[in-house]
């Protein structure tokens, strides 16, 4: 079974497009990094005049270790910008900090796709450590129990894809508003709106490329129980 080549028919393609994803992101924000904007506010100065305008006081902007580690906590309201965007004026750091500070006007403003993403949390790092083993088990078992233990696994793993598909409004609104809000407020121009546009769009398609490979593994062990 670890080397069920039916197995890369459903996962290969998904592999292939989580690469070429994870690729296409550190290209592009490779390549806007070293495009300066004309306004020279840095990431975590866009950030902050997003969070000003929006009438958010009580939100920390934050320097994080890491590269792309980028992210908003809605429990301790911290926006962590990582080392390249933190200090940098680049049209990709202004892009990436306003996507960031989109998530906390998100969560200023109660858009419940965030909210329900925040609930799930705990059951998708549930299903995340325990569907996938749940499943090979149950198909090495299928001959003393059936297919009762795979489908209990599916059913874990499950909770890992519902995650990500309400992941995906959340990062495409946080996206939409930082594309928009970065241009109204005189961050970036409207030639260095489409640059931040491309990052990130660009770093979107990491997140449906998780959701079709998660899909894909669950619809492998759902085929090979249904066997």
């Amino acid at each position: 079974m670890f080397f069920d080549p039916v197995y890369f028919l459903f996962v290969g393609p998904a592999l292939a497009l989580s690469l070429w994803a994870s690729f296409r992101t550190k290209s592009v924000f490779n390549k806007y990094s070293q495009v300066r904007t004309l306004s020279g506010l840095t990431g975590a100065q866009a950030a902050g005049v997003l969070l000003e305008r929006a009438g958010i006081a009580d939100v920390k902007i934050v320097q994080a270790r890491g590269v792309l580690s980028d992210h908003y906590n809605p429990l301790n309201k911290t926006l962590a910008l990582s080392e390249p965007v933190y200090g940098s004026a680049s049209v990709a750091a202004v892009g990436v900090a306003c996507h960031e500070a989109g998530h906390a006007i998100q969560h200023a403003k109660h858009y419940m796709p965030l909210w329900l993403r925040s609930a799930l949390v705990p059951t998708a790092n549930i299903g995340s450590k325990l569907g996938y083993w749940v499943m090979l088990l149950g198909l090495l078992m299928m001959s003393t129990f059936g297919p009762a233990m795979v489908y209990v696994g599916a059913a874990l793993f499950s909770l890992v894809l519902v995650f990500q598909i309400v992941t995906l409004p959340v990062e495409f609104d946080a996206s939409r508003r930082a594309k928009v809000l970065a241009f109204e407020h005189g961050i970036v121009t409207s030639r260095e709106q489409e640059g931040v546009g491309r990052v990130l769009n660009a770093a979107a398609l990491t997140y449906v490329a998780a959701a079709v490979s998660t899909l894909m593994t669950l619809l492998y062990f759902l085929s090979r129980a249904r066997r």
